[in-house]
């Protein structure tokens, strides 16, 4: 899934792995996210949109994406 979680998390200037301690999971996590490699949960993408004071839509491509 496509997403803007790299460009958010750059204007932050965070680390994945800085990024990953405010959500609650590893770094690796948020870099499978990042890459579209890793589908994340409701919770972890509501997660994500509260830290980055966006909607879920605003920070996932669900348009752009292959539905699986």
């Amino acid at each position: 899934m496509k997403n803007r979680i790299k460009e958010l998390r750059e204007e932050k200037k965070l680390t994945q792995k800085e990024l990953a301690a405010e959500v609650g999971v590893s770094r690796q996590a948020i870099n499978a996210v990042e890459n579209g490699k890793f589908e994340p949960s409701i919770w972890l993408a509501y997660d994500l949109a509260t830290f980055f004071e966006q909607s879920i839509e605003d920070i996932f491509c669900f348009e752009e994406s292959e539905r699986k």
